[in-house]
């Protein structure tokens, strides 16, 4: 299997993601720079994080005009499976793949550290191996990570369980207590509703190895790999 992994100028987490896929789990990585028209021979992209384009403007506001997002606008229209982390979900909401924007954290300051996240749909490519309601445990680091969008969006996305995973307490407890940064809902994460394209805040690549302090991350990697390599 094939995973494409754009790099733009800024991104700081590409690499860390292409470990997990070729040393962690044995597969191919192909590193798509930010001017290349096209995403052919992959099955899959995953959008990083790291502060494409200085995250001038607003995060990922430039990075949504580069060629190669283009190319994994027009994957995505056709079916192909597109992750974002972090970054990569703020450019998969700039350029329209998903509902909704970021706004800056609720305290005005870049928060890194390990969150709990509820896993609200295991239906997805991407989460196909957690049970519904289990509390994994991974790491964020962002400024922006406060999702909005309007009311009637936040009714739609939760009426078609397009939130796949929230902030909550080591229990699975949903609160304003334990939501890192003003996010609507809790939600750290969201797909579209076709369910092939999904964005999360929390780096699932830096919880993938026992030595980083968890492994929770490592199963989305999986549940891809699994879903393509058994179609």
């Amino acid at each position: 299997m094939k995973f494409g992994i754009p790099v733009y100028p800024g991104s700081n987490c590409d690499r860390d993601v292409g470990w997990v896929i070729e040393k962690v789990l044995g597969h191919e990585v192909k590193y798509l720079w930010h001017k290349e028209r096209d995403v052919k021979g992959v099955d899959c992209v995953i959008v990083p994080g790291g502060f494409s384009y200085g995250d001038y403007l607003r995060a990922g506001a430039m990075a949504k005009l580069s060629p190669v997002t283009e190319a994994i606008y027009e994957f995505a229209q056709k079916g192909g499976l597109v992750m974002g982390i972090c970054n990569g979900f703020q450019i998969l909401l700039e350029a329209g793949l998903l509902p909704g924007a970021m706004l800056p954290n609720k305290g005005l300051t870049f928060v890194c550290k390990f969150v709990h996240l509820k896993v609200e749909n295991n239906q997805t490519p991407f989460t196909r191996l957690y049970e519904k309601g289990e509390v994994v445990r991974i790491p964020i680091a962002h400024a922006e990570g406060n999702y909005t969008c309007p009311p009637e969006t936040l009714k739609e996305i939760e009426e078609n369980g397009q939130v796949v995973v929230r902030y909550c307490s080591p229990e699975g407890e949903v609160s304003e207590e334990y939501n890192p940064n003003g996010s609507l809902n809790n939600i750290a994460g969201i797909c579209n509703k076709r369910g092939n394209v999904f964005g999360l805040m929390p780096h699932p690549e830096r919880a993938s190895e026992a030595i980083l302090g968890s492994t929770d991350g490592l199963r989305m990697f999986k549940s891809i790999v699994e879903g393509v390599l058994t179609a």
